[in-house]
C-alpha cells in the first residue's frame, strides 16, 4: 500500500514536471540544455519549403564594414525567445541570390539566417572565412534582430568557395557550434584541427570541384572524435546549392537543429544514416 501511494506521488510529480516543460502543442520550452522551436518534426516537416513560423527579412546595406552587404531573415514570432544565428556564404563569382532560398526556409524552422555578399565576386576561401565570422558578430551585436539572436549558438554554410570558407571559418572560430559547407572548394585539404560538428554535402557529377579532391578529402581529414558527415548527391553536378533541393534542405535543417539547438528530435533524420534514392553515398559518426 505504501508502496502503490509512492508510486502514485512520483508519477504526479513527473507530470508536473512535463507540464512545467512542454508549452502548447507539444512544443517543449528552453530547458534542460535543448532550446526546441516547432512541433515534433516528421519526413514531411523537414521536406516541406517552409516551417511552422513567419518570415521577415532586413536588408544589411554593402557599406557595413566586414563583408559585402545581405538579407537577414528572422522568425516573426516574439514568445519562442531566442534563436540560433547562421551566416551563409555564395561561390565564386556569384551573389547572394544563389543561395537566398534557404534563407527563408530554415528561418521558417527557427533560425536567424544571414545570407550575405561577399566584398568581391572573386574572394577566396580564407577571405570568405573573415566575411562569415564578421557577418555572425554583425548578426550578434549590431544588427536590428540581436534581441532574437543567440549569441551562444552560432552557425555557417557556403556554396564552393564559401563552403571552403565555411570550413576555414569553424577551424578559426570555436564559438561556431556547426558548418554545412555545399560542394566546398578549397586549396587546403587538411581539417584535422576541426572540432566543429560538420556536415559536407558534394555532387557526385561536380567537376569543378570533384568530390575526390574536394569533399571527400576534406571530410576524412576531420577527425573522428568530431561529429562529422559526408553526403553525396547522386548525378548532382557543383550547382546544385542554387536551386531549391528537398535533399540538401531536409539533412541541413536536421544538422543545425542537431548541434545549434541541441534538438535531439532531428538525430532521427541523420542516425542511422538516410536511405534516400537522390544520395549516391552517405557517411557518419554516428552516433552523435
Amino acid at each position: 500500500m505504501r508502496r502503490t501511494r509512492l508510486t502514485t506521488l512520483l508519477s504526479a510529480a513527473a507530470l508536473a514536471l512535463t507540464a512545467a516543460f512542454v508549452g502548447p502543442a507539444g512544443q517543449a520550452a528552453h530547458a534542460a540544455g535543448t532550446y526546441q522551436h516547432g512541433p515534433d518534426p516528421t519526413e514531411d516537416s523537414i521536406e516541406a519549403p517552409r516551417g511552422p513560423f513567419d518570415v521577415a527579412e532586413d536588408r544589411v546595406s554593402s557599406l557595413v564594414p566586414g563583408f559585402g552587404g545581405g538579407t537577414i531573415y528572422y522568425p516573426t514570432a516574439t514568445g519562442e525567445g531566442t534563436f540560433a544565428a547562421i551566416a551563409i556564404s555564395p561561390g565564386y563569382t556569384a551573389s547572394q541570390s544563389s543561395i537566398a532560398w534557404l534563407g527563408p526556409r530554415l528561418a521558417s524552422q527557427g533560425f536567424v539566417v544571414f545570407t550575405i555578399d561577399t566584398d568581391s565576386r572573386y574572394d577566396q576561401p580564407g577571405s570568405r572565412a573573415d566575411q562569415l565570422n564578421a557577418a555572425l558578430e554583425y548578426l550578434t551585436q549590431d544588427s536590428d534582430v540581436t534581441d532574437r539572436v543567440d549569441p551562444e549558438r552560432l552557425g555557417v554554410a557556403g556554396h564552393s568557395m564559401g563552403g571552403g570558407g565555411s570550413l576555414e571559418a569553424a577551424v578559426e572560430n570555436s564559438d561556431i557550434d556547426a558548418a554545412v559547407p555545399f560542394a566546398p572548394w578549397h586549396l587546403r585539404k587538411d581539417f584535422s584541427g576541426l572540432s566543429t560538428p560538420t556536415f559536407i554535402v558534394g555532387g557526385e557529377s561536380d567537376s569543378v570541384a570533384p568530390v575526390r579532391r574536394h569533399s571527400e578529402p576534406f571530410y576524412e581529414s576531420i577527425p573522428d572524435s568530431t561529429d562529422k558527415a559526408y553526403m553525396e548527391l547522386e548525378r548532382a553536378n557543383h550547382f546544385f546549392p542554387n536551386t531549391p533541393d528537398t535533399t540538401t534542405a531536409k539533412y541541413t535543417l536536421s544538422w543545425f537543429k542537431l548541434f545549434l539547438d541541441d534538438d535531439e528530435r532531428y538525430a532521427q533524420f541523420l542516425c542511422p544514416a538516410p536511405d534516400d534514392g537522390d544520395i549516391a553515398e552517405y557517411r557518419d559518426t554516428c552516433p552523435y
